[in-house]
C-alpha cells in the first residue's frame, strides 16, 4: 500500500518561502510522474518553484497530479506518453519546447517491472517489453532532452535500482535487472559525452520503495521452479526497518537537479536504508 497520501500532507505544511526556492525559475520534465516516485517528484520540485512537464502512461492519473503541483503556483504540462514509443516521445519534447523553450532538468523516471518469471520461461515480447519501457524508454527520454539543454546546460537523473547494481539474489527479475544495471552504464556514458554541454548526468538506485509498481507485476507460476531460499536478518531494511518512501527519493532527485551538485556527475547514488547490504 502506498504512502504517498502522507508524503503530500507531510510535505505542504510548511512550504519553503519563496526566497528559499531551490528550482525557482526552472524547468523540470519528468517522466512516470502520475505515480509513485514520479509523482512525488512533481510535487517536491512544484514546492520549489519548477515549472513541469509531466510524462505519464496514464492520463487519468496524471491530471490528478496536475492539479496538485498547481497549488504551488507553478506552470504544468501534463502529457500522456509511452516512452517506449519514439513518436510519442519526441511530440511530448515538442510540446515542451513549444511551451517552456527550454529544460534544465529531466527525472528519467518512468519503468516497470515486468513479468517476473524464469529465464528458459520468459517470453520474447515479455523481455522486449521491460527493455523496451526501462532502458529503450531512458534513451529515448535523454536523447530528446539534449536539445532543449545544450545551449544552457542542466541536470539528468535516471531512476535505475539497487536489483541488478548490488542485488542478484531476485529470481525471475532478469529483465528488470539487466535494464537497471545498464541504465546505469548508459547515465555514465551520457554523462562524459555532454559534460561539454555542462549537462550533468547521474542515477539514482532507490531499494525497496512504498509504490504502487506491484500491482502491475505479473509472477508465474514457474518461478516455483527456481526459487531459491534465502534468509534475511529479522529487519531487512537496516536503518528504519521499513521501505523507503517516494518522498525520500524524490528529495534526493531534487538535490541532484538543484546548483547544491553542480559538480556531481557521472555518480550512481544508492538510496536503500543499507538494504543491499545485506541481500547483495
Amino acid at each position: 500500500m502506498s504512502n504517498e497520501n502522507n508524503d503530500f500532507n507531510s510535505t505542504t505544511a510548511n512550504p519553503a518561502p519563496d526566497c528559499t526556492k531551490r528550482l525557482q525559475g526552472t524547468t523540470a520534465l519528468i517522466t512516470g510522474a502520475a505515480s509513485g516516485i514520479g509523482r512525488a517528484a512533481a510535487i517536491r520540485f512544484a514546492q520549489e518553484g519548477a515549472d513541469l512537464v509531466l510524462l505519464d502512461l496514464h492520463s487519468d492519473t496524471l491530471a490528478g497530479v496536475n492539479s496538485l503541483t498547481e497549488h504551488y503556483g507553478v506552470r504544468c504540462l501534463p502529457i500522456e506518453t509511452d516512452i517506449s514509443c519514439e513518436e510519442q516521445v519526441a511530440a511530448a519534447f515538442r510540446q515542451a519546447q513549444e511551451s517552456f523553450g527550454q529544460l534544465d532538468s529531466v527525472f528519467a523516471n518512468a519503468g516497470i517491472n515486468g513479468v517476473i518469471t524464469p529465464i528458459e520461461h520468459m517470453e520474447l515480447n515479455d523481455w522486449s517489453r521491460t527493455i523496451g519501457t526501462n532502458l529503450t524508454g531512458t534513451f529515448l527520454t535523454v536523447k530528446h532532452a539534449i536539445p532543449l539543454m545544450k545551449n544552457k546546460g542542466g541536470s539528468i537523473i535516471i531512476t535505475s535500482s539497487i536489483n541488478g547494481n548490488r542485488v542478484f539474489s531476485n529470481i525471475g527479475f532478469s529483465a528488470y535487472s539487466s535494464s537497471k544495471a545498464a541504465e546505469t552504464a548508459f547515465a555514465q556514458m551520457a554523462a562524459l559525452e555532454l559534460a561539454d554541454y555542462r549537462i550533468r548526468v547521474n542515477a539514482i538506485c532507490p531499494g525497496a520503495i512504498d509504490t504502487n509498481i506491484g500491482q502491475s507485476t505479473e509472477k508465474t507460476p514457474e518461478l516455483e521452479e527456481v526459487t531459491i531460499p534465502v534468509e534475511y536478518p529479522e529487519g531487512n531494511h537496516p536503518l528504519e526497518k521499513a521501505p523507503g518512501s517516494p518522498m525520500q527519493v524524490a528529495n534526493l532527485a531534487l538535490f541532484l537537479a538543484s546548483s547544491e551538485s553542480s559538480h556531481i556527475t557521472g555518480t550512481t547514488v544508492y538510496i536503500d536504508g543499507a538494504e543491499s547490504l545485506l541481500r547483495g
